[in-house]
């Protein structure tokens, strides 16, 4: 597949996520966070349930961007069923991913996250990528200090 053709399935997808945001909405029990971009206004509001040492399950509320919500729909939903372990190592990827770094994705389940790569291209749209991924991070600190 051509770089342009990979280029815009990789905008079809980002799109479809913005759009259509999987796991949009709230919880009633577990952790809830709330993170904003003071540069360009994006708000998220991440919820978690963490049972043990699995996030059960994961929901977003927020206002903002394409980038930045499709992130949200796309972390919420690749993170769901996986270890606390797995998560951080999913956001340490995706951060590596956005500054361009060389990542090992051989034993991690991407699911859409990948498409958010070119976004990389953009320096002043990293902090919308992975706002999301720094608020479940946080979220997963605090519950650890709980």
């Amino acid at each position: 597949m051509s770089f342009n053709n990979l280029d815009t399935l990789y905008r079809q997808v980002i799109m479809d996520h913005y759009k259509n945001p999987r796991n949009k909405g709230t919880l009633n029990e577990g952790l809830t966070l709330e993170m904003n971009n003071p540069t360009c206004g994006d708000r998220i509001q991440l919820h978690f349930i963490i049972e043990g040492e699995v996030v059960i399950d994961a929901k977003f509320e927020g206002e903002g961007c394409s980038i930045s919500l499709a992130s949200a729909s796309m972390m919420t939903q690749v993170v769901k069923g996986k270890s606390v372990e797995e998560a951080l190592k999913l956001s340490q990827y995706f951060s590596n991913m956005m500054l361009g770094k060389e990542t090992d994705s051989d034993d991690l389940e991407l699911g859409d996250i990948e498409a958010l790569q070119g976004v990389q291209k953009f320096p002043a749209r990293i902090k919308c990528a992975t706002l999301a991924w720094k608020a479940m991070e946080k979220a997963i600190d605090q519950e650890d200090e709980m």
